[in-house]
């Protein structure tokens, strides 16, 4: 009977599709076989009961809603107004699982940086209030007065709490390209001129010092003074500076994505371009269908062990981005579909659970994920790229990544009592990590449920690709 029911009710949601759908036939077929695929997923659920008056835009409404949520009412309260620091400038990061603040600690050019783009972006958005855009002002100030360089330009990697000393004053690109990365959303969300000429400022630094001119790409770790440290010298990420890292590059992507966006300026175009071939060709194990992270300077992999393996998260984040970079400089997406589709399927192989939803860590070459815990970045990148990639091809096995990946983090990795989402689930089911710190912010999941939401009125509208 349940089948009968559900055949019944597709053909009768079809005949509803084409009536609300009829100048576009892409977006009819998606939809239609969205809202199908919905049904059959949620037949054995237990709140699913038969209805004549199911709608297509309602399903996708009640999504775009439960997105809404999660925005509205676990992670903007979450991280507005307890992790503005009003005392000293820029934003405390440093809170347990149960998003206790633990006291003073140093503040980072990643996550400080990143904050102040989350900010910025949300207060360019519906939900933005005129409070958001002063907390990204705020951060913005913190970055300027506190954080650049006056003396040799750029970023400290961190200073302590109070921003009166550099802690860490090395330069690494990957920190300078959040640097950039918030400057240019900034400039874009006040139209501050001021923020604007720092990030052009920014951008000359890194072009004249870093940018590589014989391999392409970027030199990524100097001393403070922009000079080249010794060789045994691993710097903050790891890598000394005969290493290129995919990790780097990738975030400089969305950077200078950003940064073109903001200023048309054509050399940040060509580094773009640059870019776009560095993240879908360079970093690309041909033979394997993945992307790994450490190269030499030329773009040669490193091999061994520790490094021959996937992490599913940067694959499935540089699926998104490049899509979103080649939009920028006009490049059709079509010419590197195939791409998209290697590296997603790869991840969708090897590191999805495909009986909770949700993505693993990493794992070896063309075997089973064997880091198994579900970390909240990852989990928050995979919904931005399974959904462009429907929205992209309308191949129904991306939404259904996406819809159970959004089950997964609805039901398991979001903390709906203490807000936001923990950092990361074993996989007995522990959760455990901080809330806030180093390394985490609100710039992964909060800038993914607003990109989803995004896709969501696309659909909903029939405004897509």
């Amino acid at each position: 009977m349940q089948l009968i029911w559900t055949l019944s009710l597709f053909f009768n949601l079809l005949r509803k599709v084409s009536l609300l759908m009829k100048r576009n036939i892409l977006i009819k077929y998606q939809i239609c076989i969205l809202i199908f695929f919905i049904m059959i997923i949620n037949l054995n659920a237990e709140e699913t009961q038969p209805s004549e008056q199911l709608d297509p835009i309602q399903v996708l409404t009640g999504i775009k809603n439960e997105l809404e949520r999660v925005l509205k009412e676990n992670i903007i309260t979450f991280w507005y107004p307890q992790t503005i620091d009003k005392e000293n400038g820029g934003y405390n990061l440093n809170h347990d699982i149960k998003g206790k603040w633990l006291g003073p600690s140093d503040k980072y050019i990643v996550t400080q940086a990143r904050m102040v783009w989350f900010f910025s972006h949300l207060a360019r958005s519906k939900y933005g209030t005129k409070e958001h855009l002063e907390s990204a002002k705020h951060g913005y100030e913190f970055l300027r007065d506190k954080m650049w360089d006056k003396q040799y330009g750029g970023f400290y990697w961190a200073v302590d709490w109070t921003g009166s000393k550099a802690t860490v004053p090395q330069k690494h690109l990957y920190g300078q390209s959040f640097g950039l990365y918030a400057l240019s959303e900034y400039a874009m969300a006040s139209g501050d001129i001021e923020a604007l000429y720092l990030a052009k400022k920014l951008f000359s630094v890194i072009e004249f010092i870093a940018h590589d001119s014989i391999y392409g790409g970027y030199k990524e770790y100097f001393l403070r003074d922009w000079s080249l440290p010794k060789q045994d010298d691993t710097g903050p990420m790891g890598n000394s500076i005969n290493i290129k890292l995919m990790n780097t590059h990738l975030h400089l992507l969305e950077a200078m994505t950003t940064y073109y966006q903001a200023t048309k300026d054509p050399v940040a175009r060509e580094r773009l371009i640059e870019l776009i071939f560095i993240q879908s060709n360079s970093v690309v194990r041909k033979t394997i269908g993945a992307c790994t992270d450490k190269y030499q300077l030329d773009w040669k992999p490193i091999h061994s062990p520790e490094f021959d393996r996937v992490s599913y998260g940067h694959d499935l984040e540089n699926v998104w981005l490049l899509i979103s970079a080649c939009e920028a400089v006009g490049i059709n997406n079509r010419l590197l579909f195939d791409l998209y589709r290697t590296l997603f399927d790869y991840s969708l192989k090897y590191g999805y659970d495909s009986t909770y939803g949700g993505f693993y860590e990493s794992g070896p070459f063309s075997g089973k994920a064997d880091k198994r815990s579900k970390v909240w970045w990852v989990q928050a990148e995979c919904l931005v790229s399974a959904l462009d990639m429907y929205c992209l091809t309308g191949d129904i096995v991306y939404f259904d990544c996406f819809n159970r990946t959004l089950n997964w983090i609805m039901k398991r990795q979001i903390d709906w009592i203490n807000g936001d989402w923990y950092s990361e689930i074993s996989e007995s089911g522990e959760p455990s990590g901080e809330k806030a710190g180093a390394w985490k912010s609100a710039y992964h999941n909060g800038r993914a449920i607003m990109k989803c939401i995004e896709f969501m009125e696309e659909l909903i509208s029939g405004k897509i690709r």
